[in-house]
């Protein structure tokens, strides 16, 4: 049985796990996202009504007789409700005597100094309405303990199933941090974001059917805990079904049982009449999404509600838009291609199970018009593939000469820290932009940015504050964690 202990080859994953939530805690971004907003609600009222946040979201929206409310699936709201939920009291506090100090000096918003005009609007009006520091400490909140631990997790699985594949603890260790730290994981867990905990649940209810360990579970258990995993990534986004449908379909040809189909579907059962249940409290009808219910914005017209059939301009941007394509943000992934020529070491079905993954997730949203947007967030959309794309172009990657494959991680970890750190992908160059801003301009954290740019109230900030310190302790903090023991290697 794999769990986490912090005694011989378990200890491994119980110090990488902690490890890899504190680095990505430390690159936290503030990004008021639309999955903040239903979380806040649900921590704050226990409803799914934003009503107070109308109008400060382009993806708010009020439908008559139901109030306000986001338009996209609650799974991520609900998990990130949890720690703010727990933290609320602080928040409160912190909250209330903030907006007190401003109401008795009449002060005005101050400057926001972003290089986007939305922005800038934005931060002046959740200051007129008294919500810019809750804003702020609730992303803080729900990214250090909702999205890093949940990736922090999905590193922890990677490093289990690799460890199963090569055999090797430290092949498997050195590959595992490769995938926190050199891939769009990296950059994508800088904040909420539903896609790529689809993706972290999608892939374990991949390793669950797979059981490359040999767990003594019977297999309908397996089955059944598949199943909750696929109607959890449906919980989180429509994209979801993607990742229902493949693991259903590949956990059918593993257990070929006439009970596998009922035991897969009843562990998706929970999730999705949770989903059916908002909908229903949230617009009156538990089978449509809240897309459905949305008003006219660019690109709804094509198909219904802005999804139509593939559309060949869009698989190349998926892949190779200088922006966001899953090739250009995560140059890694290329490994993955010829990985059915050269990853001896993976199950066939299993490799072809990967791919196809990701397969019908690029053609899927190759439909889905809003993939056009993504230019101002970054990768996000093919998030739910970063997992089952590394596993083949690590197989790969092991097999080319240590100094070519050590140059590959070098280079793959530089541009994700860098793309972690800067984030600005729609300027410039694209993907290539942070890389040169860090190159010239010097490390840098997303938040110490935004409070670089607040005009008043932290002007020592102005400047800019170097994140160095802040490095060095975690560093510090790192190499307490893995200083050599009693079994060192």
């Amino acid at each position: 049985m794999i769990s986490f202990n912090f005694g011989g080859m378990k200890g491994i994953s119980g110090r990488l796990f902690l490890s890899c939530w504190l680095v990505f805690s430390l690159h936290v971004a503030t990004n008021t996202v639309r999955e903040i907003y239903l979380a806040l609600a649900i921590g704050d009222h226990f409803s799914f009504r934003v009503d107070e946040y109308g109008g400060m979201h382009p993806d708010l929206f009020e439908k008559p007789g139901y109030g306000w409310h986001i338009g996209n699936n609650p799974g991520a709201s609900m998990l990130a409700a949890v720690p703010y939920a727990l933290a609320r009291p602080v928040v409160d506090r912190v909250v209330a005597r903030v907006n007190a100090q401003r109401a008795a000096s009449k002060a005005e918003p101050p400057a926001y100094n972003s290089p986007w005009p939305m922005a800038q609007n934005f931060y002046k009006e959740a200051w007129r309405r008294g919500f810019d520091v809750k804003f702020g400490l609730a992303a803080i909140i729900m990214q250090a303990f909702c999205m890093a631990p949940i990736s922090a997790a999905g590193v922890v699985l990677m490093y289990w199933l690799l460890r199963a594949v090569f055999d090797s603890e430290r092949i498997a260790l050195w590959l595992s941090l490769l995938y926190a730290f050199g891939t769009p994981l990296f950059f994508r867990t800088g904040y909420l974001n539903q896609n790529m905990i689809a993706g972290h649940f999608a892939f374990a209810g991949f390793l669950l059917l797979w059981n490359p360990w040999g767990l003594d579970w019977r297999p309908r258990t397996r089955i059944l805990l598949a199943g909750l995993a696929g109607g959890i990534c449906l919980l989180m986004d429509y994209s979801g079904a993607v990742a229902l449908g493949v693991l259903g379909l590949y956990g059918l040809w593993k257990e070929r049982r006439v009970s596998t189909p009922l035991w897969y579907a009843g562990g998706a059962a929970g999730p999705v009449l949770l989903l059916w249940f908002y909908q229903w409290r949230s617009f009156g009808n538990p089978f449509l999404p809240g897309q459905h219910w949305m008003p006219p914005v660019q690109w709804i017209e094509r198909g219904y509600q802005g999804v139509s059939g593939p559309q060949l301009d869009l698989l190349w941007m998926l892949a190779f838009d200088y922006r966001f394509g899953l090739f250009v943000a995560g140059p890694l992934f290329l490994l993955a291609l010829a990985a059915p020529f050269a990853a001896r070491r993976l199950p066939r079905v299993e490799l072809h199970a990967m791919l196809i993954m990701f397969a019908v997730f690029w053609v899927f949203f190759s439909g889905v018009n809003y993939t056009r947007l993504q230019f101002n967030t970054g990768i996000r959309y093919l998030a739910p593939v970063f997992p089952f794309m590394f596993v083949p172009a690590a197989a790969v990657l092991v097999r080319l000469p240590l100094r070519l494959s050590c140059l590959i991680g070098v280079v793959a970890v530089f541009q994700a820290w860098c793309l972690a750190m800067h984030r600005d992908v729609e300027r410039g160059l694209g993907v290539l932009d942070p890389m040169l801003h860090v190159l010239t301009g010097g490390f840098r954290l997303p938040l110490l940015t935004v409070l670089s740019r607040i005009g008043s109230g932290a002007e020592f900030l102005a400047q800019g504050v170097s994140p160095l310190p802040l490095f060095v302790l975690t560093g510090a903090v790192l190499y307490v964690l893995w200083r050599p023991g009693e079994r060192a290697r």
